[in-house]
């Protein structure tokens, strides 16, 4: 299994959603983490054969996507961020549908749709009607679809937006399950959804790869370049219009702040170590403040 993506770029009228993107991709889960807008999406649309590139290449097993989509199609299975479900299905009659879809011989269909709701841990609510399922188990329902037919190549784009924390953990294990025989791409704004499963992470924003890395690798990259400090109202509404400030928590004596910068922010500052996420604000040189 080889997914070699080289010198992508995606125009929109004038707006570049991707800009010369390169990679490859073997067994195992690659993050791909960015802000929205960042060209996730528009990248695994055209992975998935479903958006046609401006510029580039992507070969699957050394054959170019655009001649011989087919091939990449069989062994795809794809959960979109804007997943669609028949309201007068249940969840068992959605996937034998969509296994028929897909190809699946009849005799295969019943065992492979009971084996794919034992994996979800949705047997028991496979026969209720889907408009009656929380937004967890309509995700779960969706990477059953995705994976009825075994797939080789796996796309999963922001799986967990409008879950709740306890779902957002089940889904994130139940992927980490996945990844032992097969290439997986999750796409997410919340790099904590990968953190525990994705072996490599591709950071983008604005349509370009600032990294391609390793959590290690990226911690690495932040070391010396995250601080704490106590301080005053008024020295930490000065030193939060001033630099990324990743925890800012109100507390008796004054302000705690977490800071990162590549440069000491203040004489009281004390350097810590990094969380993945200040490391990933180190590279986007994006704000997150938690209040």
């Amino acid at each position: 299994m080889d997914l070699t993506i080289d010198r992508l770029s995606k125009r929109y009228g004038q707006h570049w959603a991707l800009r010369e993107l390169s990679l490859r991709c073997v067994p195992g889960m690659l993050g791909l983490v960015g802000p929205n807008g960042a060209g996730k999406t528009s990248l695994m649309r055209i992975i998935a054969t479903l958006l046609e590139p401006t510029e580039g290449s992507i070969l699957w097993n050394g054959q170019d996507t655009r001649t011989h989509g087919q091939k990449l199609r069989r062994v795809l299975g794809y959960l979109p961020q804007d997943f669609g479900v028949y309201p007068e299905f249940t969840g068992r009659q959605f996937l034998r549908y969509l296994a028929a879809m897909k190809g699946l011989p009849n005799v295969l269909i019943k065992r492979r749709v009971d084996e794919m709701l034992e994996m979800v841990n949705l047997e028991r609510e496979a026969d209720r009607k889907l408009p009656t399922y929380s937004g967890g188990m309509k995700q779960r329902i969706g990477i059953a679809q995705a994976l009825l037919n075994d797939p080789e190549l796996l796309l999963v784009d922001e799986p967990t937006a409008g879950l709740d924390p306890a779902e957002r953990v089940r889904f994130r294990t139940l992927l980490a399950g996945l990844t032992s025989s097969r290439i997986v791409l999750l796409s997410t704004h919340i790099i904590s959804d990968v953190e525990a499963v994705a072996n490599r992470f591709l950071i983008m924003q604005e349509g370009r790869m600032l990294a391609d890395t390793t959590s290690e690798g990226l911690m690495a990259r932040a070391a010396g370049s995250v601080w704490s400090i106590t301080a005053d109202q008024r020295t930490a509404l000065h030193l939060q219009t001033t630099y990324q400030v990743s925890g800012m928590v109100n507390q008796m004596n004054g302000v705690a702040l977490r800071i990162v910068s590549a440069v000491r922010p203040h004489e009281a500052a004390v350097a810590v170590d990094p969380t993945l996420e200040e490391a990933y604000l180190l590279v986007t040189g994006r704000q997150a403040v938690r209040v």
